[in-house]
């Protein structure tokens, strides 16, 4: 325990120190199993002046890409209740997907080559990252293509159906492609179901957990805001200082599916004890009646082919992605994808580490979960903040060597 609590400190900024340079400003870590919560930490504040509140297991924090468990849980409990189904075509669901093109190229002038689409774009697709969709923000010729058509991008992607409506990059299936395309698979939750996600997920989620700090909008958590919310920052390429950010609007224009929650540690370490504990062999229907153990089991089962897997580990390892993506794995670690994240193969470096079987994903604000479980809070960007990525690393060896017998 002390370890942690030490790593944690070492990592965040004194509160006389405005600049932050090379430290967080603040993080909260949990760790639980499927009885309850055996590690609680957290150091640092919640804003830049000296007498902002400490940064704890309740701050609210912009969890960015940490949406896409819970997400892909809301969209597994309507396929397990027969309202959809993994092979479902989502084209003829949401008429965006229906008309979305491939990105072939560009001719010498510049204008895009763009190729009708022919094959479904499934729910499984969405679910999996094969779809052919990716971010705006992190490829040049999204962007290239959006410029031609007017379109505008900035430093963080919109939370709109028009920030995600972009041309694929491959056709569905052929291989793995990080970005939005849970998003859609979110609208299309709404269109069946009626209602936002949002709206869904609190009913059919966050209240049977019992998650009442967590939701996609600011203003429907009026107890979380003032002293309790982090002020998300952004580091400084060049000097390493931190400075405010704001990397998505207040009032979005829909519920992302794949990136919109603001969330706690102790929040979000209900959502995973629950997953380890219908994980777990025998498991029926508990922790607040989500989902059946069954179906929880088949999230943490790989469901990529080899052309898939390939090109998912291909980007994951690309040099400038790894660090980001993946800073504790090891160099050639076989990796998978399941429904709702990344799947490690088998243990990392022994049994005081990682069991293979465990799932795992991290936010862009460096948010990270995984294991047995741990969720790391901070609230940074750009993502792969080299300090944010060796904490985390840094907490989950000192978990399996202080915490797991």
């Amino acid at each position: 325990m002390e370890k942690l609590d030490a790593l944690l400190r070492a990592a965040v900024a004194e509160r006389d120190d405005v600049a932050c340079k090379d430290k967080l400003l603040g993080a909260a870590f949990l760790v639980t199993n499927s009885n309850g919560v055996i590690y609680s930490g957290s150091a640092g504040r919640v804003r830049f002046a000296a007498d902002s509140p400490d940064f704890n297991g309740n701050t609210l924090t912009y969890g960015a890409s940490l949406t896409k468990l819970l997400s892909a849980t809301c969209l597994m409990q309507l396929i397990e209740q027969g309202k959809m189904r993994l092979d479902d075509d989502v084209r003829q669901i949401v008429p965006e997907v229906r008309d979305m093109q491939i990105l072939r190229g560009f001719t010498p002038e510049g204008e895009p080559i763009l190729e009708d689409d022919e094959r479904p774009i499934t729910l499984k697709h969405l679910m999996l990252h094969t779809a052919g969709l990716r971010y705006d923000v992190s490829d040049p010729d999204l962007r290239k293509w959006s410029k031609y058509v007017g379109r505008p991008v900035g430093k963080t992607i919109r939370l709109s159906k028009d920030g995600f409506n972009t041309p694929l990059l491959i056709r569905p299936g052929d291989g793995w492609v990080y970005g939005p395309a849970l998003d859609w698979a979110g609208i299309a939750l709404e269109t069946v179901t009626g209602q936002t996600l949002g709206a869904y997920m609190k009913q059919h989620l966050l209240d049977p957990l019992g998650m009442t700090d967590t939701g996609f909008r600011i203003s429907r958590l009026p107890h979380t805001t003032g002293r309790r919310r982090a002020q998300v920052t952004r580091r400084d390429g060049d000097g390493g200082a931190l400075s405010a950010f704001e990397p998505a609007p207040v009032e979005p224009e829909l519920d992302s599916a794949g990136a919109g929650i603001h969330t706690t540690a102790h929040d979000y370490a209900r959502m995973l004890r629950a997953m380890l504990q219908l994980q777990a062999p025998g498991a029926g229907q508990q922790a607040g009646g989500i989902i059946s153990g069954e179906t929880v089991r088949e999230m943490f089962e790989p469901q990529l082919d080899e052309r898939q897997k390939a090109l998912m580990e291909a980007f994951l390892y690309a040099p400038d992605r790894r660090g980001a993506f993946i800073p504790e794995i090891p160099d050639g670690f076989e990796l998978q994808y399941g429904f709702g994240g990344l799947l490690a193969l088998a243990d990392l470096e022994g049994k005081r580490r990682r069991r293979g079987g465990s799932l795992s994903w991290a936010g862009a604000g460096n948010s990270r979960w995984t294991g047995i479980a741990g969720v790391l809070m901070v609230a940074v960007f750009p993502f792969g903040d080299e300090v944010a990525c060796r904490l985390y690393a840094e907490l989950e060896r000192a978990v399996y060597a202080e915490l797991v017998e």
